[in-house]
């Protein structure tokens, strides 16, 4: 399986460990270009507007996304690549609910590998 991480660039520490946690289980993790939030890298309009681009195709070659919505915060950004996943018929994993299951980290993840 193929899975795309969607979220916040400023939750990377979450990114790293989901696809640590995926990674193991043998699935292909497609993750962000940067953490520009996290790591206050100043982007201009064009390179967001490419990485935001390249962001949709790694999409189109997944088979899910997997979104980092710690605490339910879920950008408008996030909430863009959930649409086109949705409309995509992609499947939908959030990390919130894996963390109703599992109480902490590395997360044992319910995702079947193909």
């Amino acid at each position: 399986m193929i899975i795309t991480l969607c979220g916040s660039t400023k939750f990377k520490e979450e990114f790293e460990k989901v696809n640590m946690g995926l990674s193991s289980l043998g699935l292909v993790v497609l993750s962000v270009v940067c953490f520009s939030h996290a790591d206050n890298i100043q982007l201009t309009d064009d390179d967001k507007e490419i990485f935001d681009k390249v962001h949709l195709q790694k999409i189109d070659m997944s088979d899910a996304i997997f979104v980092i919505d710690v605490n339910g915060y879920i950008d408008d950004s996030t909430k863009n690549e959930i649409s086109y996943a949705r409309s995509k018929g992609k499947r939908i994993f959030y990390l919130s609910d894996t963390l109703k299951r599992y109480k902490y980290y590395p997360y044992e993840f319910e995702i079947q590998k193909r």
